[in-house]
């Protein structure tokens, strides 16, 4: 997972952007108020929020949730994978309905999400539906093979079920 497909943004690695961690910040925070703040997506005519509370260092709680992970929120650690993909993000939202992305919808837990994802699985969107707007939920790289397979049959049983 080291290289964009030709129709996103480069990639915004660390090492690139001096390897000092509060501009790398304020570098992706920058990307991510263009893309999500200063004029909000749709999806597929539905407004994409995000989350703001709690704010961290002045930025949205969505922001930071974007760029770490870890299964307790205060506790998430900065995830350079995510950060470098931060630019991915609202151009894959843009892509559905072409051969650039597949998406589909599935039950995560108790709530209906949709998921985006590339054709290869590896990187993926995920947006809470919440009926009249969708929410930036997460995104992440997929890195085991299984997982993408896993991925895969997912999304080919959920196109299936809508043809019955």
């Amino acid at each position: 997972m080291s290289d964009a497909p030709d129709w996103l943004p480069p990639l915004q690695p660390f090492a690139a952007k001096g390897g000092d961690w509060k501009w790398y910040v304020e570098i992706l925070y920058d990307v991510f108020r263009k893309d999500f703040l200063v004029t909000p997506p749709q999806f597929r005519g539905l407004p994409v929020r995000i989350k703001r509370l709690p704010f961290k260092e002045e930025k949205e709680a969505g922001f930071w949730h974007l760029i770490s992970e870890g299964e307790v929120e205060q506790e998430r650690d900065a995830d350079l994978d995510r950060c470098a993909r931060i630019g991915w993000l609202r151009p894959m939202l843009e892509a559905v309905d072409t051969d650039r992305v597949k998406w589909w919808m599935s039950v995560r837990g108790t709530l209906w999400r949709y998921v985006i994802a590339l054709p290869d699985f590896s990187y993926v969107v995920i947006l809470d539906d919440r009926d009249d707007h969708v929410y930036l939920w997460t995104a992440y790289c997929v890195k085991q093979q299984h997982r993408r397979r896993k991925l895969a049959k997912e999304c080919e049983a959920y196109w299936k079920s809508q043809k019955n």
